[in-house]
């Protein structure tokens, strides 16, 4: 089951993370950003001068590093995942044809960065484990179903939102026990979910204290 959507955003270290890409597939362990190189190298969280006040707004997102008011100004761009990879390939900002104008109202290429994002999730999707089809397409169904429904009667598709996350967490639980009882490793659980290895952990540890 996969999609892609565009947008969404999360606090790491008290930083805006502002996500460019995400897949219902892999939710945030592989959610995907444009990142900006300056120097050579990733440059820390953009600031924005907003005045007084102890708290000083800061992103990474790439459109904050436009060189104004301080801030550091990208040289190239390349695809980044949540999960620590970066893209190979770098992407020279032209700043010629950006002029003045601020990146977010620059009609900034980023298809590159897409690609190399999307090649790096096929990746990690051939090391997974593959879903049996029958309940692959299930699973597109009942996502089907619950978009129709959002619509016509949100009340019930919230409700059976709330069954199906009680299901799922149940299975969950007893699918991690199976993998803990058999000594499958935290690595191996990671790769299988197309995950990260903390998260792994996680699910492994809920499963042994339930």
């Amino acid at each position: 089951m996969r999609g892609r959507v565009v947008g969404g955003n999360a606090w790491e270290g008290g930083v805006l993370v502002e996500w460019d890409w995400w897949t219902v597939e892999f939710g945030d362990a592989h959610a995907g950003a444009v990142g900006v190189l300056v120097g050579g190298g990733e440059p820390g969280p953009a600031y924005f001068d907003v005045g007084s006040g102890s708290d000083v707004p800061s992103t990474t997102h790439w459109s904050a590093y436009d060189g104004r008011a301080g801030r550091p100004r990208a040289e190239a761009l390349r695809a980044g995942c949540a999960c620590g990879w970066r893209g190979a390939a770098e992407y020279p900002l032209n700043w010629a044809a950006v002029r003045d104008r601020p990146l977010y109202e620059a009609d900034v290429d980023l298809t590159g960065p897409l690609a190399d994002w999307n090649a790096h999730l096929s990746l990690v999707r051939d090391r997974a484990a593959p879903l049996p089809e029958p309940l692959s397409a299930l699973l597109v169904e009942i996502a089907e179903q619950l978009t129709v429904t959002t619509a016509d009667a949100p009340l019930a598709a919230l409700r059976a939102a709330g069954v199906l996350e009680r299901i799922a967490a149940r299975i969950g639980r007893e699918a991690a026990g199976a993998l803990v009882d058999d000594g499958v490793s935290t690595e191996a659980v990671a790769t299988g979910l197309g995950t990260t290895r903390s998260k792994a952990l996680l699910l492994l540890l809920a499963a042994q204290d339930g």
